[in-house]
């Protein structure tokens, strides 16, 4: 029986998504095929279409489930403590340095940006009608650095994107 989330169910799903990220390293969304993966993986083409729509609907859901994981690690943050999100976050790139580039191919739309975007802090540091403009530029800047520590292979230490981060927001307090 295939019951919704069944030990079974589950498997497959978690060998497609990681065959589709193992894939991803080498290739774009746009050259991969059902047929790349299931070979991989190992399984019928009708289990893939059990659980997704096509490749992109593999993506969709790919991301999502990367960036809830990514959410989960900031559930505890503390907004008032400006050291605490930043450094957390520098060092779980550094160590899953392939989930985040994975996340960024996904990102193929570039709406679903990661951030710990302290919006608390910024409504009260910024009190004007712009904050909006404020909160896009510190987040698409954040997603940039990201990005180019990822394509540079995370050479700098976590403290050191840290104290960029830092000195970005200088003399915001």
């Amino acid at each position: 029986m295939n019951v919704k989330n069944n030990k079974r169910r589950r498997e497959s799903q978690e060998k497609i998504e990681k065959v589709f990220i193992e894939l991803l390293q080498d290739y774009e969304i746009k050259e991969l095929t059902v047929s790349d993966i299931i070979k991989r993986a190992g399984l019928n083409r009708s289990t893939f279409y059990a659980n997704y729509l096509d490749i992109f609907d593999l993506a969709d859901k790919t991301r999502v489930k990367l960036e809830n994981d990514f959410s989960s690690l900031f559930a505890d943050y503390d907004y008032f403590n400006e050291n605490s999100g930043a450094l957390k976050m520098f060092t779980h790139i550094k160590e899953n340095q392939i989930f985040y580039k994975t996340y960024f191919k996904l990102c193929y739309d570039e709406k679903h940006l990661i951030s710990i975007y302290d919006t608390k802090r910024a409504e009260k540091e910024h009190m004007d009608s712009n904050i909006k403009y404020h909160i896009e530029f510190f987040r698409n800047g954040l997603n940039a650095i990201i990005k180019l520590w990822l394509a540079g292979g995370c050479k700098e230490s976590p403290e050191e994107l840290a104290q960029v981060l830092k000195q970005e927001y200088r003399g915001r307090q």
